[in-house]
């Protein structure tokens, strides 16, 4: 059998995992050809995906805001994200960071440009060890903005992120480009322990880009007909990158730059633009950072059986263990730092 006699079988075999991946929140219009399918574009496959994931997430959003206070669910009605400045009282807060900032933790870091990304799971091992801190995620605002942001009645992924800028001579961080995580409404959320200012390159976002207007769903079907090969690397894998003078044109302003002091918390729909902000200088940014996103085409909020206690705090170890298991075909750029503490100032990744 020749090679392109092979490859056209493969394809065909491939046909009924790229469907299925339709209704999942495969995003890549480079890895799946329908997604990335011009002809299906143009029909309005993208369309499709986009608008049926934000009115379910509406209608879930719904039935999880009545946990919610009216003033939050204004502020994320209109901005697309949450920011409550002083969210612990001042002696717990201060309890909170000497703990976290103490211990010593075996860490994973990623380089992207010239900056690292390092994150420490918050696992068993560190609920257990720092109780403040599980008395912190079990608080029913922090419990309900959560959930209501990322539209289902699930436990986040909790880290400790570490956030080092202008750590490398390499380009500059991807991350500093305006973009979208995916096509529907997912949550990202930050609690930062240190002070960030305005030079040491803070979270950025573009207050009310997570409203799917008819702007919004007309950019989303010119860039999916351009992609793969028309867009830049990582909006083809279904990450899409704007510029900030395209934002007048979908009748947004430009982005919120959070030069915020610690102890304040942001949850954001992370289908809105955002980006880490520039930064002037090397700086070192230490965030409890959350992360929620499920299969967007589900109608119901809950169901997840990993949020099970005694099975959600085992999440990542298990998800970094199986992706170093299959890196040789996955890849795995989350590299091995050792132990440390989360304010360990010196890059580790070789």
């Amino acid at each position: 059998m020749s090679i392109s006699l092979r490859r056209s079988v493969l394809r065909w075999l491939a046909l009924p995992w790229w469907a299925a991946q339709l209704l999942t929140g495969a995003k890549s219009f480079r890895d799946n050809p329908l997604i990335g399918s011009k002809w299906l574009n143009r029909l309005g496959l993208h369309g499709w995906r986009v608008r049926a994931a934000h009115r379910l997430a509406a209608c879930r959003r719904e039935k999880l805001g009545k946990r919610l206070s009216a003033e939050d669910r204004a502020q994320f009605a209109a901005q697309g994200y949450v920011l409550v400045r002083d969210f612990l009282p001042e002696e717990d807060f201060a309890a909170l960071k000497h703990a976290v900032l103490a211990r010593v933790s075996p860490a994973r870091e990623m380089v992207q440009g010239d900056a690292i990304t390092r994150r420490i799971a918050i696992d068993a091992a560190m609920l257990r060890d720092v109780p403040v801190l599980a008395r912190l995620i079990r608080m029913p605002r922090w419990a309900s903005l959560m959930r209501y942001v990322a539209s289902f009645d699930s436990e986040p992924l909790y880290y400790i992120q570490t956030i080092l800028t202008h750590r490398a001579d390499a380009p500059p961080d991807p991350q500093l480009h305006l973009h979208a995580d995916t096509f529907h409404p997912t949550m990202k959320a930050w609690f930062f322990l240190s002070d960030v200012a305005d030079e040491d390159g803070p979270l950025t976002y573009v207050p009310g880009s997570h409203h799917l207007t008819p702007e919004r769903l007309a950019w989303e079907r010119e860039r999916a007909l351009k992609a793969p090969e028309g867009v830049d690397f990582l909006s083809a894998r279904g990450s899409m990158r704007i510029e900030a003078e395209e934002l007048p044109a979908l009748g947004l302003p430009g982005a919120t730059r959070f030069a915020v002091p610690a102890n304040t918390l942001v949850v954001a729909d992370t289908c809105g633009f955002h980006a880490r902000g520039s930064s002037s200088r090397p700086a070192i940014r230490i965030e409890i950072w959350a992360y929620n996103r499920r299969n967007p085409f589900l109608p119901w909020c809950g169901l997840d059986v990993l949020s099970l206690p005694g099975l959600a705090e085992r999440r990542i170890i298990a998800l970094w263990a199986l992706r170093d298991r299959l890196k040789r075909w996955v890849g795995q750029p989350w590299a091995p730092a050792g132990l440390i503490t989360a304010d360990h100032d010196r890059p580790t990744h070789g």
